[in-house]
């Protein structure tokens, strides 16, 4: 009897040795010898060991330690944005509008365009005396804005930009969700009285909370680790005003601090696992709190 148990043991091992060699592959071992290259100063021949240098410096320098705080706007921002405005865009093409077929694919269109694309395009869009935002504005009679020229105003616009580009995967998720709620329960609201807009508080925010979980993921986890959309309309200026974690990462490494950026890439890995982690630990107990 224990050879048989000790030979289906085995026999289910063999199906797990294939993942087990893939996922340490690529993925465990990219993560060990990050970890070890942070500790270095490197280059493609040679390795010194520097200890905590490359972080403490990382830290201590403000050009590069400012980039932690503005990803973490960035991606808290846009990720809030994306999760109120496909909401409220979500609940309107779920209504008997006639056209919401049409704008749906409207709505849709953002996320089949590149984001370098999308960059590239805005940056015109924002130029700071002929781009169309401020021609409107002038045509208002109200002064031009440098909308990626400004400090002020660079992180904002970018934020805006990919909130435009993201919201409609966080649109068709919250359509999906509000799809699956069963009828019945707006039937039985409507029986209590209950109004449209308690309806919506009541009945629909509660039951679209798993979809909305899944939104607020990966909206986050997307804002913690930009880089494209960023780089096409700033470079991550002016100065270092929009600079986040995965724009220094690659400026230090265009610039040869290799061991510096690899510290980077593992803070930044650090960061987005507490955050993913404790965020996920935190939306499913909400979500059974619901249930």
């Amino acid at each position: 009897m224990k050879t048989k148990t000790r030979e289906k043991t085995m026999y289910s091992i063999w199906f797990v040795i294939p993942s087990l060699v893939i996922f340490a592959i690529f993925f465990l071992w990219p993560i060990i010898s990050s970890l070890y290259y942070s500790l270095t100063v490197w280059n493609f021949d040679t390795a010194t060991f520097c200890g905590l240098d490359n972080f403490k410096m990382f830290f201590s320098e403000n050009s590069l330690s400012s980039s932690v705080l503005h990803t973490l706007i960035y991606a808290f921002s846009t990720s809030a944005l994306k999760v109120v405005l496909a909401f409220f865009i979500a609940i309107f093409l779920c209504s008997k509008i006639k056209t919401k077929d049409f704008i749906r694919s409207s709505v849709f269109f953002p996320n089949l365009v590149s984001a370098m694309a999308v960059g590239l395009t805005f940056s015109y869009l924002m130029h700071p005396t002929r781009g169309f935002f401020n021609v409107i504005l002038n045509s208002l009679g109200l002064a031009s804005i440098d909308f990626l020229g400004d400090p002020r105003f660079a992180l904002a616009s970018v934020i805006l930009t990919d909130v435009w580009k993201g919201l409609s995967i966080s649109v068709v998720i919250y359509i999906a969700g509000i799809q699956s709620i069963d009828k019945t329960y707006y039937e039985a609201a409507q029986i209590d009285g209950a109004s449209g807009w308690q309806q919506l508080v009541n009945v629909t925010l509660p039951l679209v909370a798993p979809a909305q979980n899944s939104i607020i993921i990966l909206s986050l986890i997307g804002g913690l680790r930009s880089f494209d959309l960023i780089w096409a309309m700033t470079g991550g200026g002016p100065g270092f005003a929009t600079d986040v974690m995965a724009s220094v990462i690659y400026k230090e490494y265009a610039y040869g601090f290799y061991g510096l950026s690899t510290a980077g890439n593992v803070i930044m890995l650090i960061l987005i696992s507490i955050i993913a982690f404790r965020l996920q630990h935190f939306l499913n107990k909400r979500e059974e709190a619901i249930q």
